[in-house]
């Protein structure tokens, strides 16, 4: 297995990407920040990937920021955090704004940035060892990697409130019955769903998905009517592409749509 601390590997159209500091539990220091980045620009921008995987290598899927760098950092510690958290948060928005879907396998606990990369996905999968606990808290720090905007989107402000104040760990199980993740299989279960969701997300209607994930970002702080013309734009550029072609052809002939030939 290489040292690199995270793995991009394509294989046809969908990106795996992994993060790799097994030893550590996945904790994100600047090699690690920097090299995720790297590997999101590449995802974001190369036409050929229509889905994205994020994973974790080993027992943990990301056990957050590196704590041992950041007190490393002495006096500057306030630049040192602002690097990393900076460089991060450069991933987490490219990840979040391509106009692919990120489908998030959460291999095992996740906490602090780890927490906030496992709900990052449009489809998040996690294995039932998976738990989620924000950890900031408990070691006087404040959220990063996006949690104070994407978890009350998720889960509500009040329970939201109560998760972050508390440093409430939350189960698998529960995780999925609040709306935090998507669904829980098996630990065994995970690479096989996994590669089933997809291979599903890679052969579904790129531009289509693209589309939409601009449009729920967007929805939060719009207006209504604002929302409705930039639906009404959207679907009007959609049904022009030749996604919208294909899909309309194809629904008429009663047959099954063909995305992922399209150039």
């Amino acid at each position: 297995m290489s040292d690199d601390p995270v793995l991009l590997a394509i294989d046809h159209a969908i990106a795996t990407v992994t993060l790799n500091r097994p030893g550590e539990g996945n904790a994100i220091d600047l090699r690690l920040a920097r090299a995720l980045l790297s590997a999101a620009i590449r995802c974001d921008t190369d036409p050929n990937i229509r889905c994205v995987v994020l994973t974790g290598n080993g027992r943990l899927f990301c056990a957050g920021g590196d704590i041992g760098s950041i007190a490393a950092a002495g006096d500057g510690v306030a630049a040192f955090v602002s690097e990393l958290a900076g460089i991060l948060h450069m991933a987490v928005s490219r990840l979040m704004r391509m106009r692919k879907p990120l489908l998030v396998l959460v291999n095992g606990p996740a906490a602090g940035a780890g927490y906030s990369l496992a709900i990052a996905g449009d489809i998040v999968i996690a294995a039932t060892s998976a738990h989620f606990t924000p950890a900031y808290g408990a070691v006087g720090l404040s959220p990063d990697g996006g949690m104070s905007w994407l978890l009350p989107r998720l889960v509500g402000m009040r329970r939201a409130q109560d998760i972050l104040l508390s440093n409430r760990r939350i189960g698998a199980a529960d995780a999925a019955a609040i709306g935090l993740v998507t669904r829980v299989v098996d630990d065994t279960a995970l690479a096989a769903e996994g590669s089933a969701q997809a291979a599903l997300l890679a052969g579904a209607a790129t531009q289509a998905i693209g589309a939409t994930r601009a449009l729920l970002l967007s929805s939060y702080g719009e207006s209504l009517e604002g929302q409705l013309e930039q639906e009404a734009r959207g679907i009007a550029v959609a049904s022009a592409g030749r996604e919208g072609r294909e899909g309309v052809s194809a629904f008429l002939a009663k047959r099954k749509p063909e995305f992922d030939g399209l150039p």
